[in-house]
């Protein structure tokens, strides 16, 4: 009975595949001796032929040089990835050094600025305490009449409290500094007079007006008229009576010549 193969399900060998084991098998019989001891001397000499004719070395150049193509694109790849990854490595250290420059150099832009602020703010306080501690004579181009502490019967203590200043009657009379009015009104033997509370908590009175020309609790500057001189109260002529003192009320006198010129008034 004859056999037939269901057709498509079974395929024949490729020719690569045959040639591949034929080589193989060729190989296989060689090596266990077998076809040196059975085969002919015509089969001998058939099998003495280069081993090329077989397949075996064609098939095993092929694959040597395929492995070297492999290995060398391999290689290459490696290096481009490698190149690749010391780029990146490169940019990425590059930008960090340039943000961090950056960085540095607005820091140093924003404390020069801060030191320029502050030093102009320091320059600013330093002025305006230069203007507030600046004084001048409350009685402009005048002069000391009366001394501080001279005797006589003119006053109650027995001595002067305070220095008189030489003014005609009606001259301005200006703030010596920048202070506040703690008092303004009638003051018995001062007559009208004026008690400011100076920016550095020392106080000046200001004695015998003729007119007073400001109010308790107003600020007041250096040089600004407060009011006009006279001869109201216990006096014997027009004149401005001055005093200096350490609170606002008569007895807390000191020496007014020496505080003028300790801020910075001839006098």
């Amino acid at each position: 009975m004859a056999f037939t193969r269901a057709t498509g399900k079974h395929r024949a060998p490729s020719r690569l595949t045959r040639r591949g084991a034929k080589a193989v098998g060729i190989a296989t019989l060689a090596t266990t001796g077998v076809i040196g001891s059975l085969a002919s001397p015509a089969l001998a000499a058939d099998t003495e032929a280069p081993a090329a004719d077989t397949g075996l070395s064609q098939v095993i150049a092929i694959e040597g040089d395929l492995a070297d193509r492999i290995d060398a694109q391999a290689d290459a790849q490696r290096h481009q990835a490698d190149a690749a990854a010391k780029a990146k490595a490169k940019a990425e250290a590059d930008a960090k050094k340039k943000a961090e420059a950056k960085a540095k150099k607005a820091k140093a832009a924003a404390a020069k600025a801060k030191e320029a602020r502050e030093s102009e703010a320091r320059a600013a306080r330093s002025a305006e305490r230069a203007r507030l501690g600046t004084f001048q004579l409350p009685v402009a181009g005048s002069y000391v009449s009366t001394g501080y502490k001279s005797s006589g019967s003119l006053w109650s203590s027995g001595s002067h409290s305070g220095i008189d200043f030489h003014a005609a009657s009606g001259s301005s009379v200006v703030a010596v500094g920048a202070g506040t009015v703690v008092e303004a009104g009638w003051g018995g033997a001062y007559g009208n007079n004026i008690v400011l509370r100076m920016t550095d908590g020392t106080y000046t009175q200001y004695g015998h007006l003729s007119s007073i020309g400001v109010s308790v609790g107003q600020s007041v500057g250096q040089g600004q008229r407060i009011g006009l001189s006279g001869a109201t109260g216990n006096a014997t002529g027009p004149h401005l009576h001055f005093e200096a003192r350490t609170t606002p009320s008569y007895g807390s006198d000191m020496d007014p010549v020496a505080y003028l010129r300790a801020h910075g008034v001839t006098v």
